[in-house]
């Protein structure tokens, strides 16, 4: 009964040292799938704001450009933009008013 015993023993040792193994293994993949996880949102994060910083920067180039060619069709044409501009302050003026006669 001591010989079974003994071999008991051992194969409960054997089984707990394998699921030990196992435990770490298995934490060992979590975390580097958590690390690979990590770099990848930083990336794509990194790429997103890289984007965002381009398109910022055409449009503020756009709008210079608008200004500009706003500006040069009113040394062109004074009146037609007094004329412009009288319009949209109407426009303005009637939208604000709502459906009010």
């Amino acid at each position: 009964m001591n010989v079974q015993g003994k071999s008991t023993g051992a194969a409960d040792n054997s089984v707990l040292d394998t699921a030990k193994k196992m435990t770490s293994d298995v934490a060992n993949k979590a975390s580097n799938i958590a690390s690979d996880a990590s770099d990848t949102a930083k990336r794509m994060t990194s790429d997103v704001a890289n984007k965002a910083s381009d398109i910022a920067s055409a449009a503020s180039e756009q709008a210079k450009t608008f200004a500009s060619e706003l500006e040069r069709m009113g040394r062109a044409n004074p009146l037609g933009m007094i004329a412009g501009a009288v319009l949209v302050g109407v426009v303005i003026g009637l939208l604000g008013r709502g459906g009010r006669s």
